[in-house]
């Protein structure tokens, strides 16, 4: 990769055991044959056709990529060349979103490269950690659905899972997020504005699908035509997702949308240019932006047409890649599919996949329809990520009618047939009928998207225990007791290797030090650390270590976005989506006491603390806005009282995303996942500062119901209300009461809505009284301040005992590794989808 050192030479002096790197990443027909400047010189030259001695940091970062794709090219073909032989079955991650981060040093990592890449930094004189910042985070997703389908894909990679991820090429991410006076901005995140090293065009396994209207220039917008269909091409892009020690490469299939024809040439000659490219420009529209903006009907009907496109390419790539492997010199026996193909649905955006493939068995196979039924249910199975009722799409029937007009006759049979069962089943119960049907009944009628999916599949998983319990018994309760069999939980994981090894050296260094490396692929081993908790030595390193990574984050922080924090103090964090429900607000509420306590007593004893919030509001949530409004107010609040300076910050850091993550949750110290008790699935992030050793502060909900007992619940600093409690008091709970009766809550809404923290901008936060107050507090905030307050108390009193406080540590970190993405990944290869590993050799 260097004029001065071969790929043979730096992969001999720099990785011992019997793992050869170089035959092994040499598997194919063209050789390393050790010759100089074949790698990274190479692209740094005929890439850009550039004198090397000019190029800047971007084209250094594309060279080092694209050689490491090069690297890594042949054993991506052998992997593919493996499963087509050996017929396994196979694994197709429908996603919406694949919030991957950046790809660069994540393959490193996994291709065991890092002496290698190390070593010819070192001798190029490459600044590797500013090589980095050169990647753009991929614009594919946006929270935590796309950020655990990153992982399972990870990890099904490492376990040697024959599968291959779906999603769409979105040309511009959700949103660059800026703040302006404390308010959201929001920009177009072009992050395909630079060539991505990473990805592999395949136009020549681009599939057309149809839709049942086109569309035509009106008044310089794009207007529907009826019954005159129309079609779509769907150009595939590949990047490679690399397992862990580089055996196996498996495929994140991306869909790019275009027209069938580019340009009208009729129109174009007669001078009309811009219907000339409607066709183009509308289809090319489809996958410009992560989830429009759903506040209008046209951003709603644009989100409808992208969750089809993503199941209508995905299926015809996958049904051609069975019929090509399972009818040679036969016709295709439809019945061996559920065998060979399993398809999980994350969520419910790709649920039109039900409808779709019922539609290719019926009318391209010729199938009758209980067999295809039949066939459907068995290959198909669904995660449910939300509780939310206003979070369950439902289209429509309309835009069915205009669009996917087989769709809808297929799905109308589909309730007919369900309905007689139900009445079979429960005669006579008509709210039942009601509820189970696919269709909501209303000024329009509607398609239930999540009640489509639960039917058309054999499966229904949730992703925390809490969470598949009130599934089962709340949300979806009269399906559940229809196909109870089909009913399971799969709590969410994280995968080690991004979250710990990459983003974590020190620690993981500390960990592998003490117990070795195994932890990478089996992080059931960090149980090992249990006997350290309270071992001086072990206690000693890990403290170096979140120092060390606390350093990090420090120098970074102010060399990026020139803010200065105080490593010593707490880090105390909240980093996720803005939403009313995780509380981001109640969070503020709590700072809001501890300043009137430090202004009220100037000598009050408390530990230095820095608050870090991280997150985006959809365009459209106005809420969610205010509330990123406040946060920073508040911030800016107590950086001009002397009386808190140094003692108190609050950092709201701008553009959340996977890069951010990776530098922050390292260096903290306190994880806030405070969600309101039965409304969270399940958090991720929650799952991600256990294993990096921060301490949770949190409500019973998700997956932390699952942490605390995994760890013990001395070791977290637990509160408020549960699940049952919220539900049960949901009918005569009133704020007020917590107003009138809770001294420091009313005085914190008092300080608040005085304009305290507005005070050139009176009446901002009015939104905020109404959310709290007469509006009627439905996340339930104040409810729970007050033992929000008493777990921070008993918080700050472990900190204040370094021994008590790395104990507690040593064991989150010895107790996360049940929440590795390789155990979520091993119970749905084993219990959903039968699927067995197919080693590459």
């Amino acid at each position: 990769m260097s004029s001065d050192m071969t790929m043979a030479d730096a992969t001999a002096s720099n990785v011992s055991g019997s793992t050869d790197l170089l035959q092994q990443y040499g598997c194919g027909p063209i050789h390393f044959t050790g010759t100089r400047d074949a790698l990274y010189e190479r692209h740094l030259m005929f890439d850009h056709v550039v004198d090397p001695t000019s190029v800047g940091p971007r084209e250094r970062y594309e060279a080092v990529a694209r050689s490491v794709r090069d690297v890594l090219s042949q054993r991506w073909l052998r992997t593919e060349q493996t499963y087509e032989r050996e017929n396994p079955k196979r694994v197709y991650y429908l996603s919406l979103e694949f919030l991957i981060g950046r790809s660069l040093a994540n393959n490193v990592m996994n291709l065991l490269l890092d002496p290698v890449v190390a070593r010819v930094a070192d001798e190029k004189g490459i600044d590797w950690l500013a090589l980095l910042e050169e990647e753009p985070d991929a614009g594919l997703g946006n929270g935590g659905l796309g950020r655990l389908a990153a992982c399972f894909i990870d990890s099904m990679a490492t376990m040697q899972i024959p599968a291959m991820g779906y999603g769409l090429r979105y040309e511009y991410g959700i949103f660059r997020q800026s703040l302006r006076d404390g308010w959201q901005q929001e920009q177009p995140d072009n992050w395909l504005r630079r060539p991505d090293p990473w990805e592999v065009a395949r136009p020549q396994e681009s599939v057309e699908i149809t839709l049942g209207c086109s569309f035509e220039v009106r008044n310089g917008t794009f207007a529907a035509v009826p019954g005159r269909p129309s079609s779509l091409l769907g150009i595939p892009y590949d990047r490679p997702v690399i397992g862990y020690g580089g055996r196996t490469i498996n495929t994140l299939r991306l869909w790019a949308a275009a027209a069938p024809h580019a340009l009208d040439f009729q129109a174009f000659s007669a001078g009309d240019f811009v219907s000339a490219l409607a066709e183009r420009l509308s289809a090319e529209s489809l996958t410009r932006v992560l989830y429009p903006d759903d506040s209008t009907s046209m951003g709603q009907g644009l989100r409808f047409v992208q969750e089809y496109f993503l199941v209508a390419c995905s299926l015809a790539d996958l049904v051609r890649r069975f019929r090509r492997t399972n009818a040679v010199g036969s016709p295709t026996d439809w019945r061996v599919l559920p065998d060979k193909v399993a398809v999980q649905l994350n969520d419910t955006h790709p649920s039109l996949t039900v409808s779709e493939l019922m539609r290719i068995l019926l009318d391209d196979a010729g199938l009758g329809w209980e067999e295809a039924w039949d066939l459907t249910r068995r290959t198909l199975a669904y995660t449910n990520h939300t509780l939310l009722p206003e979070a369950l799409e439902k289209w429509p029937l309309p835009w069915f009618e205009l669009l996917l007009p087989r769709h809808l006759e297929i799905i109308l049979e589909i309730n007919r047939r369900l309905l007689d069962e139900v009445r079979s089943r429960f005669p006579g119960d008509e709210g039942r009928i009601e509820r189970v049907s696919l269709v909501e009944e209303g000024d329009p009628r509607k398609i239930r998207m999540a009640n489509l999916a639960i039917v058309g599949s054999h499966s229904t998983n949730g992703v925390a225990a809490i969470h598949s319990d009130l599934l089962r018994t709340v949300t979806v309760k009269d399906l559940a007791e229809l196909y109870p069999e089909r009913f399971s939980n799969k709590t969410n994981g994280v995968t080690p290797r991004r979250w710990l090894r990459l983003a974590n050296p020190a620690l993981s260094r500390c960990i592998t030090d003490a117990i070795g490396d195994g932890w990478i692929t089996d992080l059931s081993q960090l149980a090992k650390l249990t006997p350290l908790a309270d071992d001086g030595a072990f206690q000693d390193a890990v403290r170096e270590a979140k120092r060390a990574m606390k350093h990090r984050f420090v120098a970074w922080l102010a060399s990026t976005n020139g803010i200065a924090v105080d490593p010593d103090t707490i880090f105390d964090c909240q980093i996720k989506r803005i939403h009313e429900y995780k509380r981001q607000l109640l969070n503020g509420l709590r700072i809001v006491v501890l300043y009137n306590r430090m202004r009220q007593n100037p000598g009050l004893d408390m530990a230095p603390r820095t608050f870090f919030f991280a997150g985006k509001a959809a365009p459209a949530y106005r809420l969610a806005k205010v509330i990123i409004k406040f946060l920073n107010n508040l911030a800016a609040t107590i950086d001009d009282d002397p009386a808190v300076r140094g003692r108190l910050r609050v950092v709201f850091l701008p553009e959340y995303g996977v890069s951010l993550a990776e530098k922050l949750i390292p260096a903290s110290d306190v994880s806030n996942q405070i969600s309101t008790a039965g409304y969270e699935a399940s958090g991720t992030s929650n799952m991600k500062f256990m294993m990096n050793g921060a301490l949770t502060i949190g409500t019973r909900d998700g997956a932390t119901i699952e942490m605390a007992q995994a760890a013990g619940e001395e070791n977290f600093f637990l509160f408020g209300l549960t699940a049952d409690q919220v539900a049960s008091s949901a009918g005569w709970y009133s704020p007020f009461w917590h107003h009138h009766n809770e001294p420091e809550t009313r005085a914190a809404l008092d300080l608040i809505f005085s304009d305290h923290f507005n005070r050139n901008e009176p009446g901002i936060f009015e939104p905020l009284r109404d959310a709290l107050l007469t509006g009627g507090d439905r996340f339930m905030h104040l409810a729970d301040l007050t033992a929000y307050l008493e777990a921070d108390r008993r918080l700050l009193a472990s900190y204040a005992a370094p021994e008590d406080w790395t104990r507690k540590v040593i064991m989150n970190i010895a107790n996360s590794g049940r929440f590795s993405s390789d155990r979520t990944i091993a119970e749905y290869a084993a219990e959903i989808w039968d699927a067995k590993p197919c080693p590459v050799p």
